[in-house]
């Protein structure tokens, strides 16, 4: 049976990813006030790699059902350290401090943990902690980048009120209503590039699920992450380059940057470098991929047009 290039693990993906919101926050930070994250001298918007991972993690779950494979290890709720332990209990591992285990028991413990947890086999993780010391950490062979929108965006605060209060003693002091805010994007498109390292993924066990239930995590998580503060969340565009071998036939910025977003509309003729009005909607850019002269033994696979 012939692997799909885009599946196939033993060789290097470098990846394209562009998602837009509509009327949403598609990444708050909290150190100011839950606003939707922004470059402060471009105005562009960021969302941060862990914000995706968060989704990814969530979604994956899902995709993959009852597989036990497909373990959460980052997961709300549940602490880590237990996690951590029950590697040393499978293995038969002691857990107190004044036991030492060797490289080799390091290892068996380090691949139950990849076999069970999805994130740290694609993302890796610090296992260095509590009671599990000598596990050190698992370098992922996926590495997300910070998604910038391709325009500055404007980010809106709108006042909210609700018709009754938190406190008792305010509704008896009268008191009708309670002031919020929230914070929304009026429109931005933003692109992120994901690598991916197949020489480190022999190590965590990444095979051709996990690939493929990847790609499908990133065309659906934000089905699955609806809130009226995210508004609208839509997958664009995923282009996955593929080289013929783990070394890769050429560097990544050479395939990642023929993947363009450019303005729809006419440009200001007072303006040139400027387009004519601020982008509402998906329709006003024009998504380019060059797939002319690709390096010999690089393929593109298109999986969201």
């Amino acid at each position: 049976m012939t692997t799909q290039p885009h599946l196939d693990p033993t060789v290097r993906h470098d990846m394209v990813f562009l998602f837009d919101v509509t009327d949403g926050n598609p990444n708050g930070d909290p150190d100011a006030g839950n606003r939707p994250r922004t470059d402060d001298e471009t105005g562009q918007g960021l969302v941060t790699d862990v914000a995706l991972k968060r989704k990814i993690r969530d979604t994956l779950a899902l995709a993959a059902g009852d597989d036990p494979r497909y373990g959460i290890f980052v997961q709300a709720g549940h602490a880590l350290n237990p996690r951590l332990e029950a590697s040393y209990q499978a293995n038969g591992l002691k857990l107190d401090s004044k036991s030492k285990i060797s490289p080799e028991q390091a290892d068996q413990a380090r691949a139950w943990l990849c076999d069970r947890y999805v994130d740290i086999r694609l993302f890796g993780a610090v296992l260095s902690v509590g009671k599990t010391g000598a596990l050190g950490q698992v370098r992922g062979p996926l590495q997300v980048g910070m998604a910038r929108s391709i325009d500055p965006i404007v980010p809106a605060d709108h006042a909210i009120t609700r018709v009754t209060q938190t406190k008792q003693e305010d509704i008896d002091k009268g008191e009708t209503t309670e002031m919020g805010g929230k914070w929304t994007v009026p429109y931005g498109l933003y692109r992120v590039e994901l690598y991916y390292s197949a020489t480190r993924a022999t190590k965590t066990g990444v095979d051709a699920k996990d690939l493929e239930l990847l790609y499908r995590t990133l065309e659906m998580m934000f089905d699955h992450d609806r809130s009226a503060t995210r508004g609208t969340l839509t997958p664009r565009g995923l282009c996955v380059f593929t080289h013929p071998d783990a070394f890769g036939a050429a560097p990544a910025h050479r395939l990642t940057e023929r993947v363009t977003a450019l303005p729809a509309k006419p440009l200001s003729p007072d303006e040139p470098t400027t387009p004519a009005a601020p982008p509402r909607a998906f329709s006003d850019y024009v998504v380019s991929v060059d797939d002319n002269d690709l390096p010999h033994g690089v393929t593109l696979t298109k999986l969201i047009a």
